[in-house]
């Protein structure tokens, strides 16, 4: 019997089958869905250390991976040969039952395999174009042949294939590619490197073959059946609906009950319709297992690779697996994403709290008068003395005027050292409020986990040491304004210019300490503050330029040295905000799930425009394809698959009718 003939002209479905203009169009709609979402996965950054960062961030390279070296060259190439990846255990027998299966060692088995090696793909001969391109499990360099110092009865790629290509630097990078006349054309083995390898390398890449799978055929031994590391893969299986046969090797006659015992976990972790075949300890051959041995699982793979629509319903069931849980890790990136925007919103509003809180103690220290008190105060006093200006001043401001010309006249001799003591105080308040902010800043990152990974290699836990430099600066940069004001109110005002052309230092200065007294002009000044040297200075800014010029002049110098101790403190804190831009969080995860929910919808079209299953018989097997003991009959003790088979696995007809749409008793 022949595969059947497909029309040149009709496009293949997957793995063989024939799809018609709608299932086509859904196909393309499902993968132009997934590819969109490619695009949304490949751009997704997760930077900050917010909770499960860590386990997102592989979630995300596990998507990528499946994507990337399953579902996109699954869709782009329906027709692609079924992949059954046999993996397992170190020791397990993968290699061995390979071998035994095709009749000829293809793969090195045991204690003779190197640490590192590439996995071998056995393919039939007309397959191989399939593999020697990357539109089957892309990024794996390609090598044919068996392995450098071995020997095969395998041919070789055949004529027209591609020449043999060196040992790459990195084997757990790449495939070695063997062809055999064993298998049947649509159906591939590729043999896994350990899922539990001592190298790290091999089990990445044992982890990735298995993602790739269209089907798993899981080894395992009756010593190591339970063993922890192959069955955290089997539960990741069973959460995306792949297509599982389980192989337990090495059972010695009497301890058949091991196989029950594996049904029983098989059962109650989501693999309830997989399929369990039972191989007993046997004595080897020239490296091969007998050929009763491995007669049950050479007639199912036999099966399977002679019938197209079989091989189809598998790639489709773990196809469909694949993309619910694909839509699954997507939303649950979108929350990932959604818990980085939060972690930076948290930082953010560290640094915004402490860097106001500091503006706002050094508006407080320059506006309630502790400015006028020590090194300021003791130069104000000489500057403009205690004696005739002070008694003017409190006996009214009609002998003023008289005083403020003379005060103008001698006095400007002193500014410069009040002008120094404001800068100096000045500058002192807020060198010490951007350190409290940066030290408390620091302390709030330092004790959340995305805080302190960004403050690794920094030094920000003090203000940076070019601020006493800036500050200097930006006080300086303010007295210039209060000087401009002075002199911008008196060329407004005729009657103030012969005082001011003898004293804008003076009239500067004293708006200076009427600013540190007051928030809102003349109001609220204390009387009392520094034995009156607000209220001299208001006296005398009044007799030159009036209360309501006073009043908003005042109010200008306040606004103005505001924004400068502002934006030096914005500056401070830009040093903590400039690592959490560099990272690059931004959006929300809502574009994540709108991908997912349009792959879901994509996918539910594309099965709904499935043509239905063809039904029918066991297929018969196929000449020149019949796996090594596909045709052995039983030796009269236990076989897996027997309904009589003590420890065996009875045929179930639940998973062959669910790929098939019938069951197995024609067995």
């Amino acid at each position: 019997m022949t595969e059947p003939e497909v029309s040149a002209a009709a496009p293949r479905d997957a793995v063989g089958g024939v799809a018609d203009a709608d299932d086509g169009a859904a196909a393309a709609g499902l993968l132009g869905a997934l590819e969109r979402l490619h695009v949304r996965l490949a751009a997704l950054e997760l930077p900050l250390e917010a909770p499960g960062a860590e386990t997102a961030r592989e979630g995300r390279d596990a998507a990528l991976a499946q994507l990337d070296g399953y579902l996109l060259p699954r869709l782009r190439a329906r027709s692609a040969p079924l992949l059954v990846v046999v993996g397992g255990s170190t020791g397990a027998g993968k290699s061995t039952l390979v071998n035994s299966l095709l009749g000829a060692e293809v793969s090195v088995p045991g204690v003779l395999r190197p640490t590192t090696r590439a996995p071998v793909l056995v393919h039939h001969p007309l397959d191989e174009r399939w593999y020697s391109t990357d539109r089957v499990l892309p990024g794996l360099a390609r090598l044919t042949g068996t392995p450098p110092g071995r020997t095969s009865t395998v041919p070789d790629v055949p004529p027209g294939g591609p020449t043999p290509t060196t040992e790459p630097a990195d084997p757990a990078r790449a495939l070695r590619l063997v062809a055999s006349d064993a298998l049947p054309r649509g159906l591939a083995l590729l043999d896994a490197p350990d899922v539990d390898s001592v190298d790290v390398g091999n089990r990445r890449l044992a982890a990735q073959l298995l993602d790739a799978a269209d089907l798993w055929l899981f080894v395992t031994t009756a010593a190591r059946y339970a063993d922890a590391v192959p069955w955290d893969l089997l539960l990741r299986a069973a959460q995306r609906h792949a297509q599982v046969a389980l192989v337990v090797d090495r059972v010695d006659p009497g301890t058949e009950e091991v196989a029950d015992d594996l049904r029983r976990m098989m059962d109650e972790n989501g693999l309830p319709e997989a399929r369990l075949f039972v191989v007993r300890e046997s004595t080897l051959t020239d490296g091969l297992l007998p050929e009763t041995a491995v007669r049950e699982v050479a007639r199912w793979l036999t099966d399977l690779g002679a019938d197209a629509g079989a091989r189809e319903a598998v790639a489709l069931a773990t196809r469909d697996g694949v993309v619910q849980d694909l839509a699954r890790r997507a939303r649950e990136l979108a929350d990932a994403v959604d818990a980085q925007v939060a972690t930076d919103a948290r930082l953010r509003r560290h640094v915004a709290t402490a860097y106001t809180d500091a503006a706002a103690s050094v508006r407080t220290a320059t506006s309630d008068g502790a400015m006028l008190r020590g090194e300021v105060l003791a130069r104000w006093q000489e500057f403009v003395g205690t004696g005739e200006l002070l008694r003017s001043v409190e006996q009214g401001v009609g002998r003023v005027r008289d005083a403020v010309t003379s005060f103008f006249r001698g006095a400007p001799a002193q500014a410069p050292r009040v002008e120094h003591a404001i800068a100096s105080g000045l500058g002192a308040v807020v060198l010490d409020a951007a350190d409290t902010a940066a030290e408390r800043t620091h302390g709030a990152w330092r004790a959340d986990p995305a805080g302190a990974a960004l403050l690794r290699g920094l030094d920000l836990a003090r203000a940076s040491g070019t601020l006493r430099a800036e500050v200097d600066a930006q006080v300086r940069g303010w007295q210039a304004d209060v000087l401009d004001l002075v002199r911008e109110q008196g060329a407004a005002r005729r009657g103030t210019a012969r005082y001011l052309s003898f004293g804008v230092n003076a009239a500067g200065l004293s708006l200076m300490v009427l600013a540190f007294a007051s928030t809102g002009g003349l109001t609220g000044v204390e009387v009392g503050i520094a034995g009156g040297t607000a209220v001299v200075a208001q006296k005398l800014l009044e007799a030159v330029f009036g209360d309501d010029a006073v009043r908003r002049l005042t109010a200008h110098a306040r606004e103005r040295l505001d924004a400068r101790v502002e934006a030096v403190l914005a500056r401070e804190a830009e040093r903590y905000t400039a690592q959490l831009d560099a990272s690059g969080v931004s959006g929300t995860g809502d574009d994540l799930r709108a991908a997912a929910d349009d792959v879901d919808r994509a996918a539910r079209t594309e099965r709904s425009a499935r043509p239905a299953p063809a039904s029918g018989g066991r297929p018969a097997l196929v000449a020149g394809r019949t796996l090594r003991g596909a045709d052995a009959a039983p030796d009269g003790g236990p076989v897996a698959g027997d309904p009589d088979a003590r420890g065996g696995d009875a045929p179930r007809a639940g998973f062959w009718r669910r790929l098939l749409g019938r069951g197995r008793d024609d067995a």
